[in-house]
């Protein structure tokens, strides 16, 4: 066999040309096309807003200003960010 590249006589089960490096035969199966990243600025900006609520919440909690079920509120969007971003991070 001769290689399709550089001309080289190879071996009829070579898999590669061993002087230039390319494939004898096409490749069966493509890698899986990674999806671009999320805008990093748009990432920091939620990140930062969410820690700025929950600094806000946790300072009027501790100071005893906050109502209970607003409390629970926080939280309950605290655990969904959360939840979001390791699903994001999965996908």
């Amino acid at each position: 066999m001769i290689c399709r590249n550089c001309g080289t006589e190879i071996a009829d089960k070579a898999l590669i040309c061993y002087r230039c490096g390319t494939a004898t035969t096409e490749a069966r199966f493509k890698p899986p096309s990674r999806k671009p990243p999320a805008s990093p600025l748009l990432t920091h900006v939620i990140v930062v807003a969410v820690l700025v609520i929950v600094a806000l919440t946790i300072g009027r909690i501790a100071t005893g200003e906050m109502p209970r079920m607003l409390a629970w509120i926080a939280v309950a969007v605290a655990v969904i960010v959360a939840g979001w971003r390791v699903f994001a991070r999965r996908s």
